[in-house]
């Protein structure tokens, strides 16, 4: 049995999440949605319980795909949960580079972990989590980019803080 895992933040789940995510499952028996606890270089507007939770409201298509919090190191949690694969997403060529030296990283310190990157639907190319959160922090717009129980979210939480 492949176990592959999909890390993230998830800071919110968006569509092109899902939708590599789709694929992700249709190429692995088992799919793992490892949701970082924390990264340094990022502030989220969602806190870990609420972003598991949104991930967790929008896998029950997918019967072989789980949810779970990490901290700590992917490579080190990748060998707990025996994977050895790591889904990355590439939007566009800008991407690239970055998970080029994450992927050669996770490489040098697991020589056995694959990193195999997936393209969502040309659709999604344009977007991130960040761009999301930038468009609901100042209006009330559908997108069209994100699942309903995120853009409830997304709405309560320009209400309540600023994103």
């Amino acid at each position: 049995m492949v176990v592959a895992l999909y890390p993230g933040t998830f800071d919110p789940v968006t569509n092109g999440h899902l939708d590599v995510l789709s694929r992700a499952s249709r190429l692995f028996d088992q799919v793992v949605v490892a949701v970082s606890a924390g990264n340094s270089g990022k502030d989220t507007a969602f806190n870990l319980e609420e972003r598991v939770s949104l991930l967790k409201e929008n896998i029950s298509s997918f019967k072989n795909v789980t949810v779970e919090p990490f901290k700590g190191l992917l490579v080190d949690y990748a060998i707990a949960k025996k994977a050895k694969v790591l889904i990355r997403g590439l939007r566009a060529v800008s991407d690239f580079e970055y998970e080029f030296q994450m992927a050669q990283m996770n490489r040098h310190l697991d020589p056995d972990l694959e990193t195999i990157f997936l393209m969502p639907n040309e659709k999604y190319f344009f977007t991130s989590s960040q761009l999301i959160k930038q468009v609901h922090l100042y209006g009330d717009r559908e997108t069209r980019l994100v699942p309903e129980n995120v853009l409830v979210a997304l709405r309560k939480l320009s209400k309540t803080r600023s994103i």
